[in-house]
């Protein structure tokens, strides 16, 4: 079973990946295999199949595997992606965050609170799996409050 605690750690884990990027990116680095290990640690792709509808999407909605994943975290194949883990993100905080247990992992549900230059409000669903006891995602939907 998988406890708040674990949660928790995965989301703070998750928040430090994207921050880590940027800062391999603004140190000229190599921030496209960074993000590459990020979505591995992260998300299921590889193992299994995933559904990703990440927050700032119009016209392509969803990122159901690793390139799409990786143009959407720093863009690339899809023209709108923009690199959402390039952006100079001052900080990330969960506001909220409620759990319910199912047969193959924990539904996560929550409110992310993005500051950069402006503030972006996210509400999240994370689906996690736990797989040779690491939490990973297998779908994620997240959409941007106003």
């Amino acid at each position: 079973m998988i406890n708040d605690v674990d949660v928790q750690k995965f989301i703070e884990s998750w928040k430090d990946g994207l921050f880590k990027i940027r800062n391999i990116y603004d140190k000229g680095g190599d921030y496209k295999s960074e993000a590459i290990l990020f979505i591995e640690k992260h998300y299921l792709f590889g193992e299994e199949s995933v559904l990703f509808k990440p927050t700032m999407t119009r016209k392509v909605a969803f990122r159901n595997n690793l390139d799409d994943a990786l143009s959407y975290f720093i863009g690339g194949g899809i023209e709108e992606d923009k690199g959402f883990a390039l952006t100079k993100w001052k900080s990330i905080e969960i506001d909220e965050m409620h759990t319910a247990q199912i047969e193959e992992g924990t539904i996560v549900m929550g409110k992310l609170c993005f500051t950069s230059d402006e503030k972006l409000d996210v509400a999240f669903t994370f689906v996690l799996k736990s797989t040779n006891d690491i939490l990973k995602i297998k779908a994620h939907h997240s959409s941007q409050i106003k």
